[in-house]
């Protein structure tokens, strides 16, 4: 029988942990900042103070220490926002890039906590689907590094019938100018007149991946969408819309990802 710890122990361990603080990296991701490895850089690139000092990798952040990025207090975040987009084509994944004509953050609008929000991992401006949003850093950090192997699940449209040694070259993994793919499941799931669809789960996340792994196997892409993340699926989402994870999903993508089920809300 597990034995349950008195209030006042637990009390003086909460107490302990707050005192040991948390690395100023975490925090910043925590607090929405951006993923783990960019607030990483932020540090590395002396953009963070911890009490008017810049901080060290690894640094501790105490409770009533003050931290800034670029010159900008960071407060923690009491809130977290999980959301899940049906990306369409035209819109860059990005917060913020000059260069962008539409960014995925347009469509959120009418999301007061829209500016709170960082895109988890990359969706190809051309590509449609699947994209999740959030300002948890950490959940982030893991579904977008390549060590926690989240499944991606990617239904790319071709304008022929694959041949079976095409798709066992793809499950097999192909050769590209960054290195060879992972192994991934590919299956034929639709064929059409002139076209065919092929669903394909990868657990790595390189620039353009399924474009490239298809154009090498001798198919050109014509249309590609994400339908899944993990165990989140896209469903029957709207192009362009987006809506709040149910409980029951951000459960199963924290589990995935390693974390306990209570996301702190």
């Amino acid at each position: 029988m597990r034995r349950t710890l008195p209030l006042r122990r637990v009390i003086r361990r909460a107490e302990a942990k707050a005192r040991e603080g948390v690395v100023v990296q975490r925090y910043l991701a925590s607090a929405g900042v951006g993923s783990r490895r960019k607030c990483d850089e932020l540090v590395q690139q002396g953009r963070v103070t911890i009490n008017g000092r810049p901080a060290s990798v690894g640094a501790r952040v105490l409770p009533g220490d003050r931290v800034m990025v670029d010159g900008r207090v960071v407060n923690p975040v009491e809130s977290r926002y999980y959301l899940l987009m049906n990306k369409p084509a035209g819109y860059t994944v990005t917060k913020a890039d000059p260069h962008a004509k539409k960014t995925v953050l347009d469509l959120l609008e009418e999301a007061p906590f829209a500016r709170l929000l960082n895109p988890v991992g990359r969706l190809d401006r051309d590509t449609e689907g699947l994209l999740l949003l959030t300002n948890d850093g950490e959940l982030a950090h893991r579904l977008t590094h390549p060590s926690f192997e989240i499944a991606r699940v990617y239904e790319a449209t071709v304008d022929r019938e694959p041949r079976g040694e095409q798709l066992e070259a793809l499950r097999r993994g192909v050769r590209l100018e960054d290195g060879v793919t992972a192994p991934c499941e590919a299956e034929l799931v639709k064929v059409g007149r002139r076209r065919a669809v092929v669903r394909v789960t990868l657990h790595e996340g390189r620039k353009r991946q399924v474009r490239r792994m298809f154009a090498a196997v001798g198919l050109p892409v014509m249309h590609l969408r994400r339908v899944a993340l993990g165990p989140v699926t896209l469903g029957s989402l709207d192009l362009g819309k987006w809506r709040v994870l149910t409980p029951e999903e951000l459960k199963a993508l924290r589990r995935a990802a390693g974390l306990p089920d209570d996301a702190g809300q």
